[in-house]
C-alpha cells in the first residue's frame, strides 16, 4: 500500500486514530480529519510522518456540512492525485428516548454519520474507477446489526451505513473497488472512557468494577475490544488479501453478536 493515500475521517483520536497509524505504518499516506487540541493534532501529525515516512495532512472540515466534506475531499485529491482508501469513521451521537430526541441532535447524526460518508465515497469513487482500485471501509457498529434503547440516531445511522455499504459494493465490483463495513463492539475511545470515568464516579466502583459493570450483558469477551485489533482488520481488507471481500458487514465484538 505505499504511496496510497488513506483519508480517514474522525481520525484525531479514537480507532480513528488507531486505523490511521496502522496505514501509515503499510506505507500509505494520510489525510487525517476531526476536532481536538491543535497542538495535539500537529504533534499526531508529525509523528507520523516521523515514524513511518510518509506525508500526513490534517484537514479539520466539520462534516455536517457538505460543503465543508466537498473541501476535505478536493483537499485530498489535490495534494495525492486521488484518495485511494477511504474510511468513514467520524460520528456523532446522542442519549435520549424517541419522543424526548431533539431534532437538531437528530439532523446533526444524520448529517456527519450517513450524509457524510455519501458526500465522501461519492467524490472518492471517480478517482478509485480511473485508477481501477479502491478501499472503502465505512465504520459501523454492533449496533448496526442489533437493536438498542435511547439511542435511535446510532442505531438507525450505523444500520443505514450497512445497506450503504452494500450497494456501494454492488456498483463498484467491476472496478477493482471493495466497499465494506466493520462492527465494532465496545472499544476503549476516548468517550467510552469518559463514560467508565462517570461510572467509577457516581457509584464509587474501582476501574476494573466499572468496566464489568459497563460491558456485563454486552461483550461475552468481557473485555474491550482493542482499537488496534480493528486497525489490524481496516488494513487486512486494504490489502492484496482482501481483493475478495466486499459488501460485507464485520463484527469484530468479542462475541456480542453471537450472543
Amino acid at each position: 500500500m505505499r504511496g496510497k493515500c488513506a483519508l480517514i475521517t474522525g481520525s484525531t483520536s479514537g480507532l480513528g486514530a488507531a486505523t490511521a497509524a496502522r496505514l501509515a505504518q503499510e506505507g500509505c499516506n494520510i489525510v487525517l480529519n476531526g476536532f481536538g487540541d491543535p497542538d495535539a493534532i500537529e504533534v499526531q501529525r508529525r509523528e507520523l510522518e516521523k515514524s513511518h515516512g510518509v506525508r500526513v495532512l490534517y484537514h479539520g472540515a466539520d462534516l455536517s456540512r457538505p460543503e465543508a466534506t466537498a473541501a476535505l475531499m478536493r483537499s485530498a485529491i489535490d495534494a495525492f492525485g486521488a484518495v485511494d482508501i477511504l474510511v468513514n469513521n467520524a460520528v456523532v451521537r446522542h442519549f435520549a428516548p424517541i419522543h424526548e430526541f431533539p431534532v437538531e441532535a437528530w439532523d446533526r447524526s444524520m448529517a456527519v454519520n450517513i450524509s457524510a460518508p455519501f458526500h465522501t465515497i461519492r467524490l472518492a469513487v471517480p478517482g478509485m474507477r480511473a485508477r481501477s482500485w479502491g478501499r472503502i471501509i465505512n465504520l459501523s457498529s454492533i449496533y448496526g446489526l442489533i437493536g438498542a434503547t435511547n439511542r435511535v440516531d446510532y442505531v438507525t445511522s450505523k444500520t443505514a451505513l450497512i445497506g450503504m455499504t452494500r450497494a456501494v459494493a454492488l456498483e463498484n465490483v467491476a472496478h477493482g473497488i471493495t466497499c465494506n463495513a466493520i462492527c465494532p463492539g465496545s472499544a476503549l475511545t476516548p468517550s467510552i472512557d469518559e463514560r467508565i470515568q462517570a461510572l467509577m464516579a457516581t457509584e464509587s466502583l474501582p476501574r476494573d468494577a466499572a468496566v464489568k459493570k459497563f460491558l456485563a450483558g454486552k461483550q461475552p469477551s468481557g473485555e474491550f475490544v482493542e482499537t488496534d485489533n480493528v486497525a489490524a482488520l481496516i488494513a487486512f481488507l486494504c490489502g492484496d488479501a482482501g481483493h475478495d471481500i466486499t459488501g460485507a458487514a464485520l463484527p469484530i465484538d468479542g462475541g456480542w453478536s453471537a450472543s
